[in-house]
Parts: C-alpha cells; sequence; structure tokens
C-alpha cells in the first residue's frame, strides 16, 4: 500500500465505478444498506470526483501519508496496547483492538484507498489516550473513506452503550465497539462500491447485536452499599440471649450472643472514632442482692474480655450492679409469669465514649 494512491482518487475512483455500471450493478443490496452518502450511489461516468465523494486533500494526506509502512506501524500499535494489560479491558481498549484487527484484514488485502492508515490513526488515538488515562469521546469518527449507512443499527448501539448496565458487562462493551468499528469498515466498503462485501459485515453486525443485548440483559448495576447506622451512644442486649441459664463466664455465651457481639464490635471498629467502652452487667430483682451483683459482675467481665479478644482495643470498663436500675413493673404472684415479666432487667449495656468525651460510671 502506497499512501500517494489514495491521494489520487480522482484517477482511480472512475476504474471501479465503470466496472459496476458495464456490469449493471444490482441496486437491491445497496439500497439494503441506507447508504446516506448519495455520491456512494452515483454510477458510470456520472460519478463525482470531488473532495464530498471522498477524493484526497492536503489536510488528509498530512496526517494519514506519514503512515508509511502499515505493517510496521501495526504491529507497533498492538505492542503498546498489549502493554496495557489490564487497562485495555474495556469499551475503548477493545474498540483499539478491532480497529488493528479491521486494519490488518485490509493490508493483507492490499487496501490502497485509505481505509488502513483511517483504522491504524484511530488505533493510535485509542491507544495514546488509555496510556495517558484520559477520558476518551464515545463519538464514533467521520472518515474520509467511510460512507455513513444503516443509521438505525448505529442508533441502536448508542441506545446499548448509554443504558447503565453497559458499564459493568465487559462482554457487551466488546461486542458493541467491535459492532462499531465493523460498521464503519461496512461503510468503506460500501464507499468503494463493494456492496456485497458491505451487505456481509452488516449482517454480521446485525447477528453480533442479538448477543450483545441478550449479555446486556444478564448484567446488573451494583446496588450502592447500604450506609451503616450510626453507632448509638449505648447498646442494651438481653442477658437471656447473651448468656446460658445462670451462668456467666466467658464460655457460657451463647452462639446467639456471640453473633450479637460480633454485631457491635463490627460497628465500633466500623465507627473509628469510639475512645472507650463501659460494660455494664444487671440482673433482676429475684435472688440477694450479693448473687445478683456478682452474678451482673462476672457477665460483664464475659463481654469485656470477649471484645477485647475480638480486637477491641480501646479501653474497656466491667462493671456489675445486680437489680439496681430496674425498669420493669411487674407485680403478678406466678413465678414463671414473673420471670418472663422481668427479662428486661436482665441485660447488659454498652455505652460508647467517642473522642474528645469521657465516660462517667454510674447506675
Amino acid at each position: 500500500m502506497v499512501p500517494t494512491r489514495a491521494t489520487h482518487m480522482k484517477h482511480t475512483i472512475i476504474a471501479p465505478a465503470c466496472a459496476l455500471w458495464l456490469a449493471g450493478c444490482s441496486t437491491a443490496v445497496r439500497d439494503k444498506l441506507a447508504i446516506q452518502d448519495p455520491t456512494v450511489l452515483q454510477r458510470g461516468f456520472s460519478t463525482e470526483q470531488s473532495e464530498s465523494a471522498g477524493a484526497a486533500v492536503r489536510q488528509w494526506t498530512d496526517v494519514y501519508g506519514q503512515i508509511k509502512a502499515p505493517r510496521e506501524v501495526r504491529a507497533s500499535l498492538q505492542s503498546r496496547l498489549d502493554g496495557l494489560g489490564s487497562g485495555k479491558e474495556n469499551y475503548f481498549g477493545y474498540k483499539d483492538q478491532c480497529w488493528l484487527d479491521a486494519a490488518n484484514e485490509e493490508i493483507a488485502l492490499q487496501n490502497g484507498w485509505g481505509f488502513v492508515e483511517e483504522a491504524l490513526g484511530e488505533s493510535a488515538r485509542l491507544t495514546t489516550e488509555l496510556e495517558a488515562g484520559r477520558a476518551t469521546s464515545l463519538d464514533n469518527p467521520s472518515l474520509r473513506t467511510v460512507a455513513p449507512l444503516r443509521l438505525d443499527l448505529a442508533a441502536s448501539l448508542g441506545v446499548m452503550r448509554s443504558d447503565s448496565r453497559f458499564a459493568y458487562c465487559p462482554q457487551a462493551q466488546r461486542e458493541v465497539a467491535c459492532m462499531e468499528v465493523k460498521l464503519m469498515h461496512a461503510g468503506h466498503d460500501a464507499w468503494a462500491r463493494n456492496f456485497d462485501a458491505a451487505q456481509e459485515k452488516v449482517d454480521a453486525v446485525e447477528r453480533v447485536m442479538r448477543e450483545a443485548r441478550a449479555h446486556l440483559d444478564g448484567c446488573a448495576v451494583p446496588r450502592p452499599p447500604v450506609a451503616a447506622a450510626p453507632l448509638p451512644p449505648k447498646i442494651t442486649l438481653s442477658a437471656d440471649a447473651l448468656f446460658a441459664f445462670d451462668r456467666g463466664d466467658i464460655e457460657s455465651i451463647t452462639a446467639n450472643g456471640r453473633s450479637k457481639l460480633d454485631s457491635v464490635i463490627a460497628d465500633v471498629k466500623r465507627a473509628g472514632d469510639v475512645s472507650g467502652v463501659v460494660v455494664s452487667g444487671y440482673t433482676d430483682r429475684l435472688g440477694s442482692v450479693a448473687y445478683n451483683r456478682a452474678l451482673s459482675q462476672r457477665r460483664a467481665k464475659s463481654v469485656q474480655q470477649y471484645l477485647q479478644g475480638q480486637g477491641v482495643t480501646v479501653p474497656t470498663q466491667a462493671h456489675g450492679y445486680g437489680p439496681a436500675s430496674p425498669g420493669a413493673q411487674c407485680a403478678m404472684s406466678n413465678r414463671r409469669a414473673l420471670v418472663d415479666c422481668l427479662a428486661g432487667d436482665r441485660r447488659v449495656e454498652l455505652r460508647f465514649a467517642r473522642r474528645g468525651e469521657t465516660l462517667s460510671l454510674g447506675e
């Protein structure tokens, strides 16, 4: 491929146009492509040789005419893209690779119309932006050797790109990126009056589009994490739920009790500003005061030890108050009913100091 060949479009474009005219080119395939460039639809000796028809101009040759060895340029760009590692695993990286693949396909066909240079130019732009970590435009370029066609497909691809699930669906990103490139590749075939090849690529786009929609439907936008409730100044836990009946040693903390304490510990660590914890144990009024004080102290101490054993490093204190500070109003004579009624008095309270605060002891 020689770039100057593309600069002499007005001398070369007439040859395929005449061939198509003499062969009586079928309009059926051409019409299905819904080509937007009216100059592409011209046939025979009336074919334009103007800039609007795709003739190369100085601005084009100044940019793309610099590509003297497209095979070497493609190999260099492929090496740079591969060097990005996981940085190329996104819509823009996939599109970059598809432009390189399109260029390689046309290099093998010895395409001398300028599409190879344009495809390599798109790859170079995307590679440079990926390397720099810059945001890249989603818009597809307007290229000299590409005739816009099947705008309905292009619009459908744009809808898929704008879907909120698209950013979380790598497979759909890869398929959409490559379909966009293939649709432009088809536009080049149409520009070169190779309508059958253009239609084959459009058919492939339609097939893959169905697959991409299915992949997109299988993806979901991750739910935002639920913000944890702020740690309150005090948490009250039922002693009945924390400990086995009438016990207060750390081994008697039940599985349910450990789960509740683990949740408190997670909240303390998440808060990040807890500077101290006071654990207070309480019993109901049944039994002797001395026994109840000792039981409540053992329970408070066991909770303190559990907190420390699970990574709570701030200063902690443990105190047992027995039947002090009752809250239940129970006067029934049936003992079982009375025990149930007094359940709220059998508790362990955890109070938290935050940075800059102090906790005072008290019943």
